[in-house]
């Protein structure tokens, strides 16, 4: 196999840039990261419902962005029925977290809002998506971890009224996202709470030291090196999260070290050509292992963070199509 052909033309504006804040230092970065990401090319993202809400947790206030179907009930709101359909039982929901290293991204990112509008207009379900609070500015661990545990309590209070139905509330998230959504599993687990029918984890990071990954070595040395992650780039990510030495991680922060028997069912996405792919492979290893079934998508041809690419690229629908689809068929019973 080979680098997509979409994804490496797109790599072209960001040739040669050492880190994003390299790129974003030159007075053309910011056209140039929006072309990386594929600005321009023919794509609308769907038109959904918006709605605005906050979730109160132990830091304050935690901003939530929650999109829903169009439908014929008015705009989105927390008091009542979305869907319409008060007897139908409520669609699937997912509390979704984007990715960026635990000190970057937000709600605006495709991973994001794109990743959403599209699950909802698939489904027909909700999607709750987090602005936690991100590793910087003397933030560490367990602020961001707080945050999402705080969004998670607020879903499940708000579901019915949301039009979810609360057996079908999912937890997820992108990248570091998706190592939160697995740490809040744990605890929710471990608390004897109310478990998500579903993970669904896209590229995540859920080791302190993940092992060398084997594919041709030509493929990753022409990526842009901020699509790299070496075992310093890794520790140095960790770390920064934490506050401290990865030693002193517990494993909801570092969750891929932690015991998985009695988590739910889990959906996970892993690039071919990233060096976080063994993370994915030996967590979905892990889950099987403690007898939790797990549907595994290796994304041939595709890098750390392909959801951050326009939805007019082909892979990009096919991983959103795979993640959707995984939505759609939560049903609680945790199989």
């Amino acid at each position: 196999m080979s680098l997509d052909a979409g994804l490496r033309a797109l790599m072209e504006p960001v040739a040669g840039e050492a880190s994003f804040a390299e790129l974003l230092a030159n007075p053309s970065g910011m056209n140039r990261l929006e072309a990386f990401g594929g600005a321009g090319l023919p794509y609308s993202p769907p038109r959904v419902h918006v709605m605005e809400a906050q979730a109160l947790g132990p830091n304050g206030l935690v901003p939530l962005r929650v999109y829903g179907p169009l439908g014929e009930d008015g705009p989105l709101r927390v008091d009542g029925p979305l869907r319409g359909k008060a007897d139908d039982g409520g669609g699937p929901g997912l509390v979704w977290l984007h990715g960026g290293g635990f000190a970057g991204g937000d709600l605006e990112m495709r991973e994001a809002d794109q990743l959403a509008r599209e699950l909802v207009a698939r489904t027909g379900g909700v999607v709750i998506s987090v602005d936690y609070r991100l590793a910087r500015g003397g933030v560490h661990f367990p602020v961001p971890h707080e945050d999402v545990i705080a969004a998670w309590f607020w879903a499940v209070e708000q579901a019915s009224g949301l039009g979810i139905d609360p057996g079908r509330l999912c937890l997820g998230g992108a990248s570091a996202g998706a190592n939160l959504a697995c740490g809040a599993a744990m605890y929710l687990k471990d608390i004897g709470s109310s478990l998500p029918a579903k993970m669904l984890l896209a590229y995540p990071f859920l080791h302190s030291t993940v092992p060398p990954l084997t594919v041709p070595s030509a493929v990753m040395s022409s990526l842009p090196p901020f699509l790299r992650f070496s075992a310093e780039d890794c520790t140095a990510m960790l770390e920064n999260f934490l506050g401290g030495p990865a030693s002193t991680a517990s494993s909801y922060a570092v969750p891929g070290h932690g015991d998985p028997t009695g988590l739910p069912p889990a959906a996970v996405v892993a690039c071919e050509y990233d060096d976080l792919r063994p993370s994915a492979e030996l967590y979905a290893q892990s889950l099987r292992g403690a007898g939790i079934n797990v549907a595994f998508r290796l994304e041939q041809g595709a890098t750390h963070g392909y959801l951050n690419h326009s939805a007019a690229l082909d892979i990009v629908q096919r991983g959103l199509a795979f993640l959707a689809s995984e939505l759609a068929s939560a049903d609680g019973s945790n199989d």
